[in-house]
């Protein structure tokens, strides 16, 4: 069987499904009150968040990238290096890097370097983006949108298996005998996932390359999800790599209330108000009509719920990690906290007593 580009995965079958936080740093009003917070405020929730996330035992925070109005994530690696400098066990990401706007060399600069901060806590997700106005802001042109993705993931990994690096490529000038530094702790590898979300030729190309995947499923079944994360443990296989040896991220909403009925009616007000204020459809394709039900991808309702539906993913899916989005749409960060303090004192604990090995 082949091997993976990494030396080390920081996913162990020894702690069970992993758990984690994401945020994609939107700064949207409440939906009732209509108050907005003012940046510097959400943005040190959001380190917060990270924090908090630490002191309830989850696993991993990760921070995803935006260039648009209603949100302060532009600079995603500036806030983890924050959490990094104020955690010292959680695994730190990004969720998503939109590698094909960004130079590569940069991004695992900086990666690396977060990683010495964290001392070996950094990863990378790297995904194309559905928001195509930062092509434009960045100087980038829509019509080399799967060229640029393609060669930039390509040469990021590279970069992150290979110190001494010579490439030569279409986006940016070459690379000749180039040192590229600093290398991440302890002269590990960084953790790379490609994000996928609904493109069967995104999971085939992810396994031919032997690169593990992070997947939405916010707007997905259970079933569906199944043959979805079947079809990438086939390429794996026919690519010639051992499907168990690589991870699986799942990713998707997560909410947490004392009660089922309320839990999943709050923040169902919060996705749509979002979604409304961000003049999206997406939300028109989540079904929150069966999110009582343990079937249900929507990981929202009273602890128990969400420990079942959680158990339940984990049975029919096999994946290693879900992370989870608690803070999109103006969640005020009272829900927010909560949220939190329920996740460590009644979900973590359940999951964990049944998954992990």
């Amino acid at each position: 069987m082949k091997q993976t580009m990494y030396s080390k995965q920081r996913i162990h079958e020894t702690n069970g499904l992993e758990l984690g936080l994401f945020t994609s740093g939107d700064y949207l009003p409440h939906p009732t009150t209509k108050k907005r917070q003012a940046p510097s405020e959400r943005i040190q929730q959001i380190i917060q968040m990270g924090q908090l996330a630490e002191q309830a035992g989850l696993d991993i925070f990760q921070v995803g990238e935006a260039h648009q109005k209603h949100y302060l994530s532009q600079s995603q690696m500036t806030i983890l290096a924050s959490v990094a400098a104020t955690t010292n066990q959680i695994k730190l990401s990004t969720g998503a890097t939109i590698i094909g706007v960004a130079d590569p060399v940069r991004v695992f600069e900086d990666a690396a370097t977060i990683d010495l901060i964290s001392n070996g806590r950094m990863e990378l997700v790297c995904g194309r983006s559905q928001r195509l106005g930062l092509f434009k802001l960045l100087g980038y042109s829509l019509d080399d949108y799967e060229e640029l993705f393609d060669e930039k993931f390509k040469l990021l990994l590279a970069l992150n298996h290979q110190e001494v690096v010579n490439w030569t490529g279409e986006f940016r000038p070459p690379l000749d005998d180039q040192l590229i530094l600093p290398r991440p702790y302890n002269q590990e590898q960084l953790p790379i996932y490609r994000a996928v979300r609904g493109s069967i030729n995104s999971l085939r190309e992810a396994a031919q390359m032997g690169v593990p995947i992070y997947c939405a499923q916010l707007d997905r079944d259970l079933d569906t999800m199944k043959t979805y994360l079947n079809v990438y443990r086939e390429e794996l296989s026919n690519a010639g790599y051992q499907p168990n040896d690589m991870p699986i991220a799942t990713a998707g909403y997560l909410y947490v209330g004392p009660d089922t009925k309320q839990a999943i009616t709050t923040y169902q007000h919060y996705i749509s108000a979002g979604y409304d204020r961000l003049q999206t459809d997406i939300y028109e394709s989540v079904d929150f009509e069966h999110a009582q039900s343990v079937d249900s991808l929507i990981n929202v309702g009273s602890p128990s719920l969400v420990v079942d539906k959680l158990l339940k993913q984990h049975e029919e899916l096999g994946h290693q990690r879900f992370v989870g989005q608690i803070d999109f749409g103006g969640v005020t960060f009272d829900e927010i906290r909560r949220t939190i303090d329920l996740l460590g004192e009644k979900v973590i604990p359940e999951v964990k007593k049944y998954t992990a090995k």
